[in-house]
């Protein structure tokens, strides 16, 4: 079974599309406007997954902006990398393309300080998604803070494994044996945009402690997504469902680092492990 191209997702009513900045052709307004930012409700994705009322995992959506600037007080352009942090809690994610395009309107924004940015994204971010959202800055002299490697476990993407299926498709997972615990990790996952059609590329670190799991069916269950249309954050959820349900696991945690678009790069964590969200440290492509 080959995928096709990609639907619009059922995330989004008619209406919502109507005015979403998704697959359209967009201004880049560089005068600050919080209006810019597009919310996604969670809800719709987690209900097609059985997930009703209390959260069967804990985590965040931890975003990386590589592109802030803003003027300051005098006019002379400031620049800063920006963690963004939000929580699997809140109602709403946002648009990728919208959060690119407001933060992009900071730009010939004048601003009193780096505490005066964070607090305005701050503002803005938590009343879009509808819980706190985490916002750290840091400006040139701690660059070098965010170091670069790669995700910890042992690599699927040598298995000798022959994949068709390229939507997805949970039956492909497999599990028996003895309870184990090991983190195994592939570079190989790819979706694309649910609306846009272009690819969205990602390493991706499953943890977990249950029976054995078949390692090239987990490959080829990770290869499904290859054509799948899905949001960053609900890609990331269901490959949590359907390894927790499939493989009958007692702890699971999957992380998942997605490459750059637009100087931003999203990287979902799921965990029912009782642990704490990870250090946002870059993966090499990202």
């Amino acid at each position: 079974m080959s995928g096709g191209g990609p639907t619009i997702s059922a995330d989004l009513s008619a209406q919502d599309l109507a005015r979403a900045p998704l697959g359209r052709p967009s201004r880049h307004p560089d005068r600050y406007s919080a209006e810019l930012l597009f919310a996604v409700p969670r809800a719709p994705q987690r209900e097609a997954l059985g997930i009703r009322g209390a959260l069967p995992f804990t985590g965040a959506d931890v975003w990386t902006a590589y592109e802030l600037t803003w003027l300051d007080e005098g006019g002379k352009p400031q620049v800063a990398l920006a963690t963004l942090q939000v929580p699997v809690e809140s109602p709403s994610i946002i648009e990728s393309k919208s959060m690119k395009l407001y933060l992009g309107s900071f730009a010939q924004t004048p601003f009193a300080g780096m505490t005066d940015v964070s607090a305005t994204i701050e503002r803005d971010l938590s009343q879009a998604c509808g819980a706190r959202v985490g916002v750290t800055l840091r400006g040139p002299a701690s660059f070098d803070v965010q170091s670069i490697r790669e995700l910890e476990g042992e690599s699927l993407d040598d298995l000798r494994a022959s994949c068709a299926v390229y939507d997805v498709d949970p039956a492909l997972l497999a599990a028996n044996g003895a309870l184990v615990d090991e983190t195994l990790t592939s570079r190989l996952f790819r979706s694309v945009c649910p609306v846009t059609g272009q690819p969205d590329i990602a390493s991706i670190q499953i943890a977990y402690r249950g029976p054995r799991i078949d390692r090239e069916a987990l490959l080829r269950y990770l290869v499904s997504y290859r054509c799948h249309a899905g949001f960053h954050e609900h890609c990331v959820e269901r490959v949590f469902t359907d390894i927790a349900t499939r493989c009958r696991t007692e702890r699971l945690t999957v992380l998942a680092r997605f490459t750059r678009r637009g100087g931003l790069d999203i990287n979902p964590f799921r965990t029912n492990a009782g642990i704490a969200n990870p250090d946002n440290v870059r993966t090499a492509r990202q």
